[in-house]
């Protein structure tokens, strides 16, 4: 053999074994998976990147599916490996595919094995352990279909501020949540759902429409919204007043899937923005809890305590200043300053004695957006039974948490003049009839003279003619006709006057009953608060009873209707159990906040008062 043909069988050797061990290495691609953080926090973005080395496509799933993560492809980059050899598939050697992976809470997590299809081969993943931490601060806590890049704890914060953190029950608190969100990732305007806060024991007036504005806060740039409200405690302890739960959505940055992220300086010829791709995600913004500590109103409260709890002053008025016994008179008296005005009562005459009152009514003018300072104007509508100098002075007792007891406001008597009344005396028509008889003439008997005995004298001395006086000018007759005549005037006055009372009564009647009929006809067809419903209910068994009774509905109690009605025991509870949750819905505000009445519940009180046949 030749050297030249020597020469060529070692060339042909060296190519077979060239071409044998790329062939080998082609058919021997090789898959790894890793995470840039296996200790994250909750809510805090991991990526995790599988790599196919020793080819440049495969099939690897979209999703992986872990019970508390959230596990979603982003991104698929190539890697060239030039080398020398033979075939047209030597510039792909590699494939990257990128996921971002969410923890939903903490905890101790295994992403497990993936199946990798490389033609028609095979390959698994190693499984991936993930120890989640609790997240210790109350900004975001991140909802199921969120994604982000970074940790969405950092883009928005929420804050409960109360000007204080001690209150009586029934105290009206002022509270403002504050809902920050940095610009950059703010979504725009209804991004931000209504706050959310539910805790037993404490209302929450409705919030309204909040103030907007952009601020500086720890040198970033935040849109900030402001709802106004105000709290109310139903009972005494110590509560954590939150966390406020806050629906948002807000904008984050992702790879975007279509872009590979530059490798070098040489390949950064566009702006690296356009890498990323911006996303709305949807979460939920809480605040951390405030402590509220309740303290119960002291046990000396006056008589007349209208539940008022703040700081408050009074005026009052009464017109006509002129009218008839039995008469209307309008009293009007204004409550003005800052407290809980949803929940108070309106002044009470100080003397009720000889004045028939009836149910008052209120109007609220509010001067700020919650509704816990402005003035309240009751009018209460009284008739005087008799002759009255004045109306008696109105009174209008809160309690003060500033000076922490009880004060009582007092308002002067309005001067009013009452005609009508008693018949005249008797003194008096006594000296009426005297003044209107004529004076009777009294004639002068002379001395008697002798007569004569003869028969003569009957015809030529007849003697002094005495003089006639008709009956009717005589005072004793007028005397005699005095008593029958004040007798008359005195039946006729008494009758007036029972006239009047009965009128009154059957007005009094005629307005409870009307006003039990259209308590019954809103408490069966108006969708009503659970205050209004049980204030509107106990006022229908009051007024039945007085109705009843022939009594004031203000002063009927449990005990009283029961016996009014002759109740068996069952319903006796009944009836306590409506009066006690009417006065206590009026004095803790239950019912200010949103909530309904069940239809057993309102049924069973609508049977409880229909039993109640006047």
């Amino acid at each position: 053999m030749s050297i030249y043909a020597r020469r060529f069988g070692l060339i042909l050797s060296v190519a077979i074994l060239l071409t044998a061990s790329r062939d080998a290495c082609a058919a021997s691609p090789t898959v790894t998976a890793v995470l840039s953080d296996s200790q994250p926090a909750v809510g805090q973005m991991v990526q995790l990147e599988i790599k196919v080395n020793g080819s440049h496509s495969a099939a690897v799933p979209k999703e992986i599916s872990v019970d508390g993560l959230e596990i979603h492809q982003t991104s698929q980059q190539y890697e060239s490996s030039l080398s020398f050899g033979f075939g047209s598939d030597q510039n792909a050697s590699s494939v990257t595919y990128g996921y971002t992976v969410l923890p939903l809470h903490a905890g101790t997590f295994t992403i497990p094995s993936q199946t990798v299809r490389i033609g028609s081969t095979s390959l698994q993943t190693p499984e991936l352990r993930l120890n989640v931490a609790a997240s210790s601060s109350h900004g975001v806590q991140p909802g199921r279909r969120n994604t982000d890049s970074g940790d969405l704890r950092n883009i928005a914060r929420v804050e409960l501020v109360l000007p204080k953190q001690s209150a009586y029950i029934g105290e009206a608190i002022p509270a403002e949540i504050r809902v920050s969100i940095l610009r950059r990732n703010f979504a725009g305007r209804g991004s931000v759902g209504p706050p959310q806060l539910d805790i037993q024991g404490i209302t929450v007036q409705t919030m309204h429409e909040p103030e907007e504005r952009i601020q500086e806060i720890d040198g970033q740039i935040y849109y900030t919204f402001s709802y106004k409200t105000a709290l109310s405690a139903a009972k005494a302890g110590k509560f954590d007043v939150g966390p406020v739960n806050v629906p948002a959505v807000v904008l984050v940055s992702q790879p975007n899937p279509s872009r590979r992220i530059p490798r070098d300086i040489f390949d950064m010829d566009n702006s690296l923005e356009q890498f990323f791709s911006t996303q709305q995600v949807n979460v939920t913004l809480n605040s951390k809890p405030v402590e509220l500590n309740v303290k119960p109103l002291p046990p000396n409260a006056p008589p007349n305590f209208s539940g008022g709890i703040g700081t408050f002053t009074m005026t009052a008025d009464a017109k006509p200043k002129t009218v008839q016994v039995g008469d209307p008179i309008t009293v009007t008296s204004t409550i003005s300053g800052r407290g809980n005005f949803d929940r108070m009562n309106g002044p009470v005459l100080e003397e009720e004695r000889g004045w028939h009152k009836y149910p008052p009514s209120s109007k609220f003018k509010q001067d700020d957006d919650v509704g816990i300072s402005g003035e309240k104007t009751f009018e209460m509508v009284i008739a005087p039974n008799e002759k009255k100098p004045a109306v008696p002075p109105l009174v209008f007792a809160y309690f003060d948490p500033v000076k922490e007891n009880y004060v009582t406001l007092r308002s002067n008597s309005v001067p009013i003049q009452v005609e009508g009344g008693a018949a005249p005396t008797a003194s008096a028509a006594t000296a009426a009839a005297t003044a209107a008889a004529p004076t009777a003439t009294v004639a002068i008997t002379p001395a008697p003279t002798a007569k004569p005995q003869d028969i003569l004298y009957q015809m030529t001395d007849l003697g002094q003619i005495r003089s006639f006086t008709p009956i009717y000018q005589r005072p004793v007759f007028w005397m005699a006709q005095l008593a029958p005549l004040i007798l008359l005037l005195g039946f006729v006055g008494w009758k007036i006057r029972q006239a009047k009372i009965d009128n009154r009564d059957a007005r009094r009647m005629a307005a409870l009953q009307q006003e039990s009929t259209e308590l019954l006809r809103k408490l069966r067809r108006s969708e009503l608060s659970p205050q209004e419903y049980f204030s509107n209910a106990s006022r229908v068994v009051r007024v039945k009873t007085a109705i009843a009774k022939n009594i004031n509905p203000n002063t009927v109690d449990a005990e009283t209707a029961a016996k009014a009605f002759d109740l068996d025991e069952h319903e006796r509870t009944q009836l306590r159990t409506l009066l006690d949750r009417s006065d206590e819905l009026r004095f803790s505000g239950s019912g200010n906040g949103s909530g309904k009445i069940s239809t057993d519940e309102r049924e069973e009180v609508l049977r409880l008062l229909e039993s109640l046949r006047v």
